[in-house]
């Protein structure tokens, strides 16, 4: 599983024009979900997720974490993460994992995040999705649960 997290200050998602998610100071978190991924795995990506601590504290020290700083989520699938490019110009996918179990833990993610975090928006699995965004730094940090879980 990996998870490209963005501090940002804003960030949205539209689907055929329609702003269907939307946060202000947080993480935008893109979702990649592999083959071998479970609700396990998935639980320790939300601990380290939610336990990072990457907000500034009053003395501009990057020391506080999501829950501190009231931090909202958006939550976006992107099986891209899994792009296998050392072959050839065009990537393969088939390291990520079939959609209907990646869409299964996509959600669970979801649900974990909404225990922990009061605004936990969410993009829309397998769509076409615009996201914008502003990021704050800019920050972006990616977890992989081949570093985080093993």
């Amino acid at each position: 599983m990996r998870f490209l997290v963005q501090r940002v200050n804003k960030a949205s998602v539209e689907v055929d024009g329609e702003i269907i998610g939307k946060i202000e100071k947080g993480f935008l978190v893109f979702i990649g979900i592999s083959e071998t991924d479970d609700r396990i795995i998935a639980d320790k990506m939300v601990k380290k997720l939610i336990g990072l601590r990457i907000f500034d504290d009053e003395n501009d020290k990057i020391n506080l974490d999501l829950k501190s700083v009231g931090g909202q989520l958006l939550l976006i699938s992107q099986f891209t993460l899994y792009a296998d490019c050392k072959k050839g110009n065009r990537p393969s996918f088939v390291n990520a994992g079939a959609p209907e179990m990646a869409n299964a833990i996509y959600q669970y993610i979801i649900e974990q995040c909404r225990k922990e975090i009061p605004i936990v928006e969410e993009g829309k699995f397998g769509a076409d999705m615009k996201v914008s965004l502003q990021n704050d730094g800019p920050f972006t940090i990616i977890l992989d649960s081949s570093e985080i879980c093993h």
